[in-house]
């Protein structure tokens, strides 16, 4: 038996939080991260917070399929994010049974961003919730190594992303480096080996879409995903984050999921066949 697949709400964001349960119990997901709070102007904002029809919805659905929600998401840590921020998020997440939310650096001001992920952590512990810190190619805290001093000094863990290894200048050797309470689940998506070449604004903007709309499904790129699993801690918990609008515009948000879970289970299947295992 393979290590148990998810799938992020950036995947299907034009679902609503209890549409992204049902979409993802019929593709054959096991569980799923759900945003709970908007991160972009543009975005939805869904109605999740703690006590919310839509929230009682989604609670229902996932009774009734069986998934659990591990991550919620999202919020960005900036130089004036509060607990007024996380707080609702917090709550909501708690009744969704929820065991992380997942943040990223974004106050280039260490020392603050150091002490306000500390609070962070420190309440979201009330809530059975841990902090996961993201690495993003274009924030502040881009690198695994960076990312991972800064959740030791506050008591979060990372949440590992494939695209962002790959374009934040991380490798599997930083990877391997981690300690395994640091890694409570790895993203998945695929992408060519490089961005054609920009810099300054227009790279941070070429980094910006492929990671909101552009990623590819796994298998369909250049990636070195295999040794990405192989690389974190044995059986962890592997969720596709796979955002394609391009063939999303071709497919229903069903025959979307199913793709996902698809491309994603075949290279769990080849990672974790006992073969492969003993061979390593």
């Amino acid at each position: 038996m393979t290590r148990p697949l998810g799938v992020g709400h950036l995947t299907l964001l034009d679902l609503t939080p209890p549409e992204m349960v049902t979409a993802a119990a019929a593709a054959g997901f096991d569980f799923v991260g759900l945003r709970v709070r908007a991160v972009t102007a543009n975005e939805i904002a869904f109605p999740m917070h703690a006590g919310s029809p839509m929230l009682r919805e989604t609670v229902t659905r996932l009774d009734d399929t069986g998934l659990e929600v591990r991550d919620i998401e999202f919020l960005p840590l900036t130089a004036t994010t509060t607990a007024e921020d996380w707080l609702p998020a917090l709550a909501s997440g708690a009744e969704l049974g929820a065991s992380a939310l997942t943040v990223t650096g974004a106050d280039p001001d260490r020392p603050r961003l150091i002490d306000t992920l500390a609070q962070l952590t420190a309440d979201a512990a009330t809530f059975g919730i841990r902090p996961v810190l993201e690495p993003i190619s274009y924030q502040p805290v881009a690198r695994i190594d960076d990312a991972a001093d800064v959740a030791r000094a506050t008591g979060a863990a990372l949440m590992l992303d494939a695209l962002h290894i790959a374009r934040g200048g991380s490798t599997l050797d930083d990877v391997r480096a981690l300690d395994p309470d640091l890694v409570p689940v790895v993203q998945l998506c695929d992408a060519p080996l490089t961005l054609p070449t920009a810099t300054g604004a227009d790279r941070i903007a070429a980094l910006q879409h492929e990671a909101r709309i552009q990623r590819l499904l796994v298998g369909e790129g250049e990636l070195a995903l295999a040794d990405l699993l192989r690389a974190v801690p044995a059986g962890v918990p592997a969720s596709v984050e796979v955002p394609h609008a391009a063939l999303r515009a071709h497919l229903s948000a069903a025959e979307y999921a199913v793709r996902a879970a698809r491309s994603a289970r075949a290279l769990l299947d080849l990672v974790d066949a006992p073969d492969a295992q003993a061979a390593e």
